[in-house]
């Protein structure tokens, strides 16, 4: 079946060392934007991955932020799956005595309850910068307004965030999604929602594709539904273990422009000739 549409994940994926895009990378999507719908599938608020777009040249493109909890067409929210503020209430009391550091977003909104070198880090790597807000004023204000959280981001000693997944695991096991990607991190999502459903749900209401006809890129856990279920899903070759299991092929790792070199390698044909329309292989 010939693939109509592509989606990638940003951070491990994308990116090179530097976490930028790599002039290889650019210029590969670039040939293919116009044929194919190159949509950005991320972690990540909007405010960090519209400069990527703009870099590619897809601002016209949709996004899905937050694992799936907020999908943009043409800036607007179409679909948006919050944490119920109690929840995050929850959380904020649980960690009062151990002071693990807990970003708190919504939409472009992110709060941070101290600029310490955790929220340094994520805005090196992001490119945006935090409010700095304590979590219980953020929770208070958003009372307020109605809102959620799209994501919390807990990051902090590997025994705080061991603490702090366990509490969540016992009290909260059918309402969140709880991914470790790295010993020090955790990211917490509305357990309704994942890559995968936001990719049907755009499918299914913006583009009138099938899973069976979409490639997907990634590299960590909460890539590996998105790639398990699409019709090519590939793996860069740093991937988690499990991800490289369910994958359909395993490209180059990010730093190496994994994702460029796959996408010349499955449409090399179109590479080579000036062929109006392009093929999947």
């Amino acid at each position: 079946m010939p693939y109509k549409i592509i989606f990638t994940d940003i951070d491990g994926t994308l990116l090179n060392h530097d976490r930028q895009l790599s002039p290889a990378t650019i210029s590969t999507i670039k040939k293919l934007k116009d044929q194919f719908p190159f949509v950005l599938i991320s972690a990540r608020m909007p405010a960090a991955m519209r400069h990527l777009q703009a870099d590619l040249d897809i601002d016209e493109q949709p996004i899905i932020c937050y694992n799936g909890g907020l999908i943009l067409v043409n800036g607007e929210a179409v679909s948006s799956t919050e944490i119920p503020l109690n929840t995050v209430e929850s959380l904020a009391d649980f960690n009062k005595n151990m002071k693990c550091h807990l970003s708190l977003y919504h939409g472009d909104q992110w709060f941070v309850p101290q600029y310490d070198k955790w929220a340094a880090r994520e805005e090196n790597n992001t490119k945006v910068k935090p409010g700095l807000m304590a979590n219980q004023e953020v929770i208070s204000k958003w009372k307020k307004d109605n809102k959620g959280a799209h994501k919390i981001m807990a990051m902090g000693d590997e025994a705080h965030i061991d603490a702090i997944k366990d509490y969540l695991s016992q009290n909260f096991p059918e309402q969140l999604h709880l991914y470790r990607s790295k010993p020090t991190y955790l990211e917490i999502a509305n357990k309704e929602i994942s890559k995968l459903t936001a990719i049907k749900y755009l499918l299914k209401n913006h583009y009138d594709l099938t899973p069976e006809q979409t490639i997907a890129f990634g590299d960590n856990y909460n890539d590996v539904e998105m790639i398990k279920g699409v019709g090519m899903g590939v793996a860069v070759g740093n991937a988690r273990k499990e991800v490289l299991e369910v994958a359909n092929i395993v490209t180059q790792s990010g730093t190496e422009d994994g994702v460029a070199n796959s996408l010349k390698e499955l449409f090399k044909i179109q590479f080579e000739d000036s062929n109006d329309s392009l093929r999947g292989v």
